[in-house]
């Protein structure tokens, strides 16, 4: 992360490091963790536990983490909460898309999932989502974080960047590493393409091996986000043709009905 954030302070001097160390802490947390040391903090950003120990005081002052002296660990507080749901209720496309994706999860297959999804980083993190029928199979939930490079939503949503954002997105898998940066291009080219030919992408055991899905890009009514929606399930029970003739037609309605692009 330092080397990040010293190649971020040679291009912008507005770049406030201290801020953008606090929330790779907040960033920290992963699926289905509730509480995480200083140690791991520091194993999972690369700063110092000095720092480390800095930030989770100040962080805990703000009420975005709560610690627990007794364990030594933090977990999130309701603070992180209230900044998330505020973020959730300021997007347009919020209400219409839980009714599109509850149209599109009652179709013929009850193990059919939808979510929608917003890319961050190289990852597409999850705005919202209706779960299948069938309580035993693929479950995700807001804040379900999927690579935007291996999986069928995170492509859907490359495909419908305008190029300066999309190569914004292939600069941080480069300074991550060239091989990240090449294997994203190399999967973006292929997505354009089955894009092109079907209005669709496909991820068929690209983000988990037991899970088909399809998605497609939708656009904020001002044009100037791009989200992705994509629908599946266990690839047992949820097949690519079903997945192509079935519900492909019905996703790109639904895509078409939540998109506006600016201008038209």
């Amino acid at each position: 992360m330092d080397d990040l954030r010293g190649d971020a302070d040679e291009k912008d001097r507005n770049f406030v490091t201290a801020l953008a160390r606090g929330l790779e802490i907040l960033r920290c947390f992963r699926d289905g963790e509730v509480s995480l040391t200083n140690s791991d903090f520091s194993e999972r950003t690369g700063l110092p536990k000095a720092t480390i120990s800095r930030l989770t005081h100040t962080l805990c002052a703000l009420d975005y983490l709560v610690a627990d002296p007794r364990g030594g660990t933090y977990r999130l507080s309701a603070g992180v909460l209230h900044l998330g749901f505020g973020v959730l209720s300021a997007m347009d496309i919020g209400d219409r898309a839980q009714r599109e994706m509850e149209k599109l999860r009652d179709g013929p297959n009850s193990y059919i999932t939808v979510a929608l999804g917003e890319q961050h980083q190289l990852d597409v993190v999850y705005l919202a989502t209706c779960n299948s029928h069938e309580g035993v199979t693929l479950s995700i939930r807001v804040g379900t974080r999927l690579p935007v490079f291996h999986s069928g939503i995170g492509q859907a949503i490359l495909v419908g960047m305008e190029d300066d954002a999309r190569e914004a997105v292939f600069e941080i898998a480069g300074q991550r590493s060239p091989e990240t940066e090449a294997d994203g291009r190399a999967r973006y080219a292929e997505a354009k393409s089955v894009y092109e030919d079907k209005g669709f992408c496909t991820g068929y055991g690209s983000w988990r091996a037991d899970v088909n899905g399809i998605a497609v890009p939708v656009f904020s009514l001002n044009g100037a986000r791009v989200y992705g929606l994509n629908v599946g399930g266990p690839s047992y029970r949820v097949k690519p043709k079903q997945l192509e003739t079935v519900y492909g037609p019905r996703l790109i309605e639904a895509a078409q009905a939540l998109s506006v692009r600016a201008g038209s």
